[in-house]
């Protein structure tokens, strides 16, 4: 049970400067006193709603989170902070001094702690750098010094909500406790910043939601997150070279079955002109392929004899061709909306054999995945809705929308233990390592 400590927690709001009407030069402590604490006038405000209840002390002295918390501090280095702005020492100190149970002692402790725990949580979450948001609920929240301390008094227990606030996501988790491995036994700095540039790349995914699915185009890779665990992982297949699958974050809001699949301009150029040139424009129908008009909705069949096949093949003239639904379709049976204006989404694909590939990056961008039934039987809680017929591009609901983050992880934690690194194909390390600071 808090309790309360108005009196010694106001003295204290007042001796920051933080009372509306404060004297103009505060009176000299008493020798053994408690020093009056520095804090910030949201914080103030906190604990003025809450009657000046406290969070991190009891009657008795500190609770067990605040020394969590400190010990927390302590290590910020490997979340890429500064300790040094937590002023650990001197938490130490303050919680030292709150074992005797004194009134100054405590509200001294429980002022420095709010202030070091709102400062933390606000630069754990704030990402050094930017990906694509398809929706704007996806992009990290860092919260007030006040949402920060309401949200830690709110919890239903403050030890699970400092755990949560403090490890992100279970990925940040492994790649933070691989990074405090490598600095335990021996490793410098050129051994660890790339561990601490791919935290940064972790930091990103902060989701609220509690189920959500992470891909990784860097190893070709998804996870399915719920609860704070992982409880699935499977094979993809990203995008090749040139056409690299983007970092971004969306809610997949459905899923289509019997989709059509929308070819490519380099495949319509490559795959199917060049072929229709060699073997004649039975090719069209023998792929089940379909040539369109024009990209919009209303875009009408056009036969094969009217398209000039080798204005295509030169890459002079782009077509829209479309493969219809069935065996060989390359979305396969179904498909994973995000709407957005990338046009990237989550695909099955009759091409199973292509998962064995070390090297999966061979798509146009989007994300192909290793076993759709089993994603879609995730993402609806149970067996997914069948298709009604033959009808092509049927839309299901998913029950509620499921956040997908697409990372770009070059170190990732081994299922049992370590670390592995994987190569940089698209480049994209130089730019994150310039923003993690280099230290021993």
């Amino acid at each position: 049970m808090m309790r309360s400590i108005a009196s010694t927690a106001a003295a204290a709001l007042w001796l920051a400067g933080c009372n509306s009407a404060p004297p103009a030069a505060p009176p000299e402590p008493r020798p053994g006193a408690a020093l009056p604490v520095q804090v910030a006038p949201e914080i103030a405000a906190f604990y003025r709603e809450r009657g000046f209840r406290t969070l991190w002390m009891s009657k008795q002295g500190p609770r067990p989170e605040a020394r969590t918390l400190v010990a927390a501090l302590a290590e910020a280095e490997q979340d890429g902070l500064d300790p040094a702005r937590y002023d650990v020492p001197a938490l130490r100190a303050a919680l030292e001094e709150a074992q005797s149970g004194q009134a100054p002692s405590l509200a001294r402790a429980e002022l420095l702690l709010s202030s070091a725990f709102a400062r933390y949580v606000a630069e754990i979450r704030k990402p050094k750098h930017d990906i694509f948001y398809v929706d704007a609920a996806l992009r990290p929240h860092v919260p007030s010094a006040f949402d920060a301390l309401a949200e830690a008094a709110g919890a239903p227990s403050l030890s699970e909500h400092l755990r949560d606030a403090l490890t992100i996501n279970p990925l940040y988790k492994q790649l933070r406790r691989s990074l405090v491995a490598q600095r335990a036994a021996g490793a410098g700095a050129k051994e660890m910043r790339p561990i601490a540039a791919n935290l940064e790349r972790a930091r990103l995914i902060q989701p609220s939601a509690r189920r959500y699915i992470i891909v990784d185009s860097a190893g070709a890779r998804l996870w399915l997150i719920e609860d704070g665990r992982i409880r699935g992982r499977m094979r993809a297949i990203v995008g090749k070279k040139g056409q690299e699958t983007p970092e971004m974050a969306g809610l997949i809001r459905f899923t289509v079955l019997r989709p059509y699949w929308n070819l490519p301009h380099d495949l319509t150029r490559e795959r199917v002109a060049k072929r229709v040139l060699r073997e004649g424009a039975g090719f069209i129908a023998r792929e089940r392929l379909q040539i369109l008009s024009d990209w919009s909705p209303s875009a009408r069949p056009i036969p094969p004899r009217a398209v000039d096949w080798s204005a295509v093949a030169s890459g002079r003239h782009k077509l829209r061709v479309r493969q219809l639904p069935g065996p060989g379709n390359g979305m396969g049976e179904m498909k994973f909306l995000m709407p957005n204006r990338l046009g990237i989404y989550l695909h099955d694909t009759p091409n199973k054999a292509a998962f064995a590939l070390e090297d999966r990056r061979i798509s146009s961008g989007c994300v192909r995945v290793e076993d759709a039934r089993r994603l879609a039987r995730w993402l609806f809680g149970g067996e997914p809705p069948a298709p009604r017929g033959d009808a092509p591009e049927q839309r299901v609901d998913l029950p509620e929308p499921v956040p997908v983050y697409i990372t770009y992880l070059t170190a990732v934690p081994a299922e049992r233990g370590g670390i592995v690194f994987q190569p940089d194909v698209y480049g994209r390390d130089p730019a994150i390592l310039a923003a993690v600071p280099e230290r021993g």
